[in-house]
């Protein structure tokens, strides 16, 4: 048989179909996968636009998932230590729950549709969703569409009609701050995260805000831009510690991006923390693989992950049993780690 096209040429999909049956992708999603609650009118609609299409459906995938469940993993994490503790919580959390997980990476707009057309074509029951994506509009409104559960992992703002887990970045980020400045340090430097990911911008706000409160204004040549990558922290360390006048402390807003700042404070012969303290955010395991090891707030990156993969599987399990399901926002501990990194302001 030849591969199903859409009207542009491209391999049809799932929302190809639903353009032609002029029905919703989650009618789609629901016919595809005999599930009920569809009219045999819209039905048929969808049955004929598949035919028209020549949509292939994963026979093998959707046979396969019969009393198996199935957890998707939609990421594009920028930041491999991120991705890596949060691997190892879904896939433990995953096994012991007798749960297959499946990945899919995607870092563009039309990736993503692809990748969750992939995650669905190859039986996802459920789809996981860390940052950055958490964040992407798009992709959370791919999702809703659908009607597959779903859970947001690590956003600061989670919709109200989906599952998510997180922390709470702005306090977290608000005592980190407050520690810097019992510590002496009142002209302190700030790496920012990605400016789409509403923990960055939140971590940001509560950085200038315990400032403001301590009586500290920070002028803008003390906030460089970064974008949680270590490469970009390497650039904005460079912009901050290249001044005439250094800030006596470095506040990143996550760990990669603090480790290259260590990285670039050695460049230049400085002694962290005597002659620079630097802290980050997260607490992934490059916070304790540079030397000094970083000062940062711990996000429980792996028990999130269990966390939500225990969330989507509660609803699976509601939703093949006839249940309603109600969104869960579940808001898990921070805990500030004192290490080698900072010390008292000389």
């Amino acid at each position: 048989m030849k591969a199903a096209r859409s009207e542009s040429g491209a391999s049809a999909t799932i929302w190809d179909v639903a353009k032609r049956a002029g029905v919703s992708a989650m009618t789609v999603s629901r016919v595809v996968n005999g599930s009920a609650g569809v009219s045999e009118k819209k039905r048929e609609k969808v049955v004929r636009a598949i035919d028209e299409l020549n949509y292939q459906v994963n026979v093998a995938a959707r046979a396969a998932r019969i009393g198996t469940l199935r957890v998707g993993l939609l990421y594009g994490n920028p930041s491999a230590a991120f991705l890596s503790a949060f691997l190892v919580g879904a896939l433990s959390e995953c096994g012991r729950q007798g749960a297959h997980l499946l990945l899919e990476h995607c870092d563009t707009l039309q990736g993503q549709r692809q990748a969750i057309d992939r995650l669905i074509e190859n039986g996802a029951d459920a789809i996981l969703v860390p940052p950055p994506l958490c964040d992407a509009p798009a992709a959370i409104r791919q999702l809703s569409e659908l009607g597959i559960p779903t859970v947001a992992v690590a956003t600061a703002r989670p919709s109200h009609g989906m599952s998510a887990v997180r922390i709470d970045d702005y306090e977290g980020a608000t005592m980190l701050t407050n520690y810097l400045l019992s510590q002496g340090h009142t002209d302190i430097g700030f790496v920012k995260g990605d400016p789409e990911h509403t923990p960055a911008q939140l971590r940001y706000q509560a950085f200038i805000d315990a400032m403001r409160a301590a009586g500290h204004v920070v002028p803008a040549e003390r906030v460089a831009q970064g974008m949680f990558t270590y490469r970009s922290g390497l650039r904005a360390a460079r912009e901050l510690l290249s001044q005439p006048t250094r800030p006596t402390a470095i506040f990143a807003c996550n760990d990669d991006m603090a480790a290259a700042v260590v990285a670039v404070a050695h460049g230049l012969h400085l002694r962290v923390p005597d002659d620079i303290a630097i802290c980050g955010f997260d607490d992934t395991p490059v916070a304790t693989t540079v030397w000094p090891e970083l000062t940062t707030i711990r996000q429980p990156i792996t028990e999130m992950a269990c966390s939500a993969v225990a969330l989507l599987i509660e609803h699976i399990r509601l939703q093949r049993t006839g249940h309603a399901h109600t969104p869960q926002h579940r808001l898990m501990p921070y805990t500030l780690v004192v290490r080698e990194s900072t010390g008292a302001a000389g």
